[in-house]
């Protein structure tokens, strides 16, 4: 095995299961956060069943996991999104978004810090969004999206003196899921969305899995700092 990975949000069918699987194929193995088991349990997977709202759970799931797991690589992948117009945002949407959003990944790597500077190497990912650069009904959503970025380049400057890399995967149109929860393919929005692919075609969730499987690479040591817009093309023009 190549060593172990955090992955958070890494059950159901999403973009989050779709890193826990390519990084087990990668030779690593996964320690899976998510409240939710896997629907199928790969070897080399390691699931704590935890709800990351809960900030005193997610310290203890987190003390669990690093004392019975030597964990240097984290790929911050769970979030949530609550669509809504600015004036129909309500304070607890709000905070709900950045608790989970940006909380739970400070949390994280706050406590694989000390095994990352133990071992003078570490990765890790964190997956963001196109919508950091602005998209409608997402205030909360698009801030959080935004502070991870801000986080990832702050924290880059900070550890990359022990060999700890910190880069974000940002996707862009996701055919999945998430995708279709907040955006109903009847709606004229959603096909404006479709349309403006330069690509031409929605990503796939291994299309993200791909991008972060490089950034997790120990290869990659001297890539630190950048967000990868993971978007077919979508942000070409708007995210210089």
């Amino acid at each position: 095995m190549r060593g172990k990975v955090l992955v958070t949000g890494g059950s159901g069918s999403g973009i989050g299961r779709a890193i826990t699987e390519r990084s087990l194929e990668d030779g690593y193995e996964v320690v899976n956060f998510d409240i939710n088991p896997p629907g199928n349990l790969r070897q080399g997977e390691h699931h704590y069943a935890v709800d990351m709202m809960d900030r005193d759970a997610t310290h203890a799931t987190l003390a669990r996991a690093t004392a019975e797991h030597e964990i240097t690589r984290l790929v911050n992948c769970l979030g949530i999104v609550r669509p809504a117009l600015l004036e129909d945002t309500t304070l607890e949407d709000f905070d709900d978004v950045l608790d989970v959003n940006l909380r739970c990944a400070f949390q994280c790597t706050q406590a694989l810090l000390p095994a990352m500077k133990e071992a003078r190497f570490g990765r890790i990912v964190q997956i963001t969004s196109r919508a950091a650069l602005g998209k409608e009904l997402r205030t909360a959503y698009a801030a959080t999206k935004a502070g991870l970025h801000g986080m990832t380049k702050t924290w880059a400057l900070e550890l990359g003196q022990y060999g700890i890399t910190v880069n974000a995967v940002a996707p862009g149109p996701i055919d999945g899921e998430f995708f279709r929860q907040v955006n109903p393919p009847d709606s004229p929005r959603t096909k404006k969305i479709i349309e403006s692919i330069p690509v031409r075609r929605m990503g796939t969730v291994g299309d993200v899995a791909h991008a972060m499987s490089f950034f997790l690479d120990e290869r990659s040591g001297f890539v630190t700092g950048q967000v990868l817009y993971t978007c077919g093309g979508m942000t070409v023009g708007l995210a210089g």
